[in-house]
């Protein structure tokens, strides 16, 4: 227990700061400076509040579970794209929107879109399914920190207590310290897992005998040298990933966060580093995860996932879907930067470490702020309750708010079938990259309508309800080395139309998230071309040569 004893007292240390902001705050029932710190946030807390609110147990947990199965390949999917499009995105998009925000009062995205295109309940529409995407990423919040507690602790802490913990801490200092205390929380974990990931990559190393020496060992084995190569993932999945990254300029909290500086210069920071803090994170994360395969590590754990994965390979296809699951969630990699830090960490080290992971994990409380934030604005102020009762009762409808959207993603986090790495990639970040072209369109391009945005938002909508219905009835199939194990439901002149695959689905070989941009932004063009513009005035206010 003493590891997560540490923990304990990290998140205790958490919740004094969230606090902490809300005694300094000023105003505090004003509803800019609860939501968006009266968009005063200073250079170093703006960039590392930023990168910290994107890099949750999915960075952590997810990757280096992924790389368990898959192999060093994960590094390129994700971290590679995500260093160029993510900077290039904050660069070209948040510029703008703070800009705008800070002209005409925005606090969120829907607030500039009912502006920007004329209409009103189609922003609603727009919210809600925002706010239906974005709960994916709370609930990969709470699960990575019950699979986290649970693991450190030796079992000692249930996993449905741990997340109920990191539920409630989150939900406490984001209720109590708002945007402030979000951002200033944020800065203080994504200092703690930068710093993490380079002291975990070497205590590990040094224990394991030295990465050289586990690498060459790796590559002697016939069933684990792919995972040092991209064989495992297919052309057209490893391309698919290149759309991924659009997903986190869309998401809401991110452009809220672009809402907070101080400063426009402050995003020339913020690009610069970006990728650096991206390598700094992903590279340990990914290597200590591919690493977890060697045959000499001595982990009771570890070596059950791998016994789980070979069976699954070599007999998954004559099972039974509910036993290929069962073996699926035994198989499962999230919690393998815990066990080694379990088995290679001293005792008080690995508690540290072990709290530089809850960090990010824990980052799921600009997600519950962001929801908040969209409630009060786009809803309870939009249809009249601010004029009503008040901007302290819109505060408090937003305090309440948080209090039910965590409760509500906390109980279906104990449900949750998928990995962390799936539940982001399938849900999460394929829906809001599919809402990307709403954000291009609404800032670079006049032509654009209400109408379009509408279409956009209903395929977003019906494509991601579309890809959990279809996943959820009919079961993955084991991967099955040297064959290909898809179940193709649809098929046109030799191309695999639609299948179901190990990881989700595959379109044309391609992940679900390139239809869903392509068809967007095709969407996007032919509706508004064929739909009246908003007026002239409208357009003049944003494209009519301001600076």
């Amino acid at each position: 227990m003493i590891p997560a004893i540490v923990v304990f007292l990290y998140l205790a240390a958490v919740l004094y700061i969230g606090i902490f902001a809300f005694r300094r705050a000023k105003g505090k029932e004003e509803a800019e400076d609860y939501f968006l710190a009266s968009r005063s946030l200073g250079p170093f807390v703006f960039l590392f509040s930023l990168f910290g609110t994107n890099m949750t147990a999915f960075a952590i947990l997810g990757s280096s579970g992924h790389a368990f199965n898959n192999g060093i390949v994960t590094f390129g999917l994700m971290a590679s794209s995500s260093g160029l499009v993510i900077p290039l995105t904050i660069f070209l998009i948040g510029t703008r929107v703070w800009a705008l925000g800070k002209r005409y009062g925005f606090m969120t995205p829907v607030q500039m879109f009912r502006d920007r295109w004329e209409c009103s309940h189609i922003g609603t529409a727009i919210f809600t399914v925002q706010a239906a995407m974005l709960v994916p990423y709370i609930i990969i919040g709470i699960m990575g920190g019950g699979t986290t507690l649970y693991t450190i602790s030796g079992g000692v802490v249930p996993f449905w207590f741990g997340g109920a913990i990191v539920a409630m801490v989150v939900m406490s200092y984001v209720f109590f310290g708002g945007m402030r205390g979000t951002a200033w929380v944020n800065t203080f974990q994504t200092v703690l897992f930068l710093c993490f990931g380079a002291i975990a990559l070497v205590v590990i190393g040094y224990g394991m005998g030295g990465f050289r020496t586990a690498a060459q060992a790796m590559q002697g084995v016939p069933a684990l040298a792919p995972l040092l190569t991209r064989e495992r993932i297919s052309p057209y999945y490893f391309f698919s990933y290149t759309f991924i990254p659009l997903s986190a300029i869309a998401f809401p909290h991110i452009l809220i966060f672009c809402l907070t500086a101080r400063k426009i210069t402050q995003f020339k920071k913020t690009v610069i580093f970006y990728p650096i803090c991206i390598l700094a994170i992903w590279l340990p994360c990914v290597f200590l995860g591919v690493m977890a395969n060697n045959r000499a590590t001595d982990i009771p754990q570890i070596r059950e996932k791998q016994e789980a994965r070979r069976v699954l390979a070599t007999q998954g296809r004559t099972m039974e879907p509910e036993q290929r699951d069962q073996l699926r969630e035994k198989a499962a990699g999230d919690d393998v930067i815990m066990l080694l830090l379990q088995r290679y960490a001293p005792l008080w080290l690995a508690g540290l470490l072990g709290a530089g992971i809850m960090a990010a994990v824990m980052a799921s409380d600009s997600q519950i702020l962001a929801l908040s934030t969209m409630f009060t604005e786009d809803v309870f102020a939009f249809y009249g309750g601010k004029t009503r009762f008040g901007e302290s009762v819109q505060v408090q409808t937003g305090r309440i708010f948080i209090i039910l959207i965590t409760l509500f993603a906390y109980v279906v986090a104990l449900q949750a079938p998928e990995t962390i790495f799936e539940l982001a990639i399938q849900y999460a970040f394929s829906g809001f990259a599919s809402l990307s072209p709403l954000l291009i369109a609404a800032l670079f391009w006049r032509g654009s309508t209400k109408w379009g945005a509408l279409a956009v938002t209903l395929w977003t909508a019906a494509a991601v309800v579309a890809v959990a219905l279809f996943q959820s009835t009919v079961p993955a199939p084991a991967p099955t080395p040297g064959a290909n194990p898809n179940i193709i439901f649809a098929s046109l002149g030799g191309w695999e139309v639609l299948s179901r695959t190990p990881g989700g689905t595959a379109i044309f070989g391609f992940m679900p998230v390139v239809p869903m941009v392509l068809v967007s932004a095709l969407l996007m063009i032919v509706v508004s071309m064929a739909t009246k513009k908003p007026a002239d005035s409208t357009i003049a206010k944003y494209f009519g040569g301001a600076n």
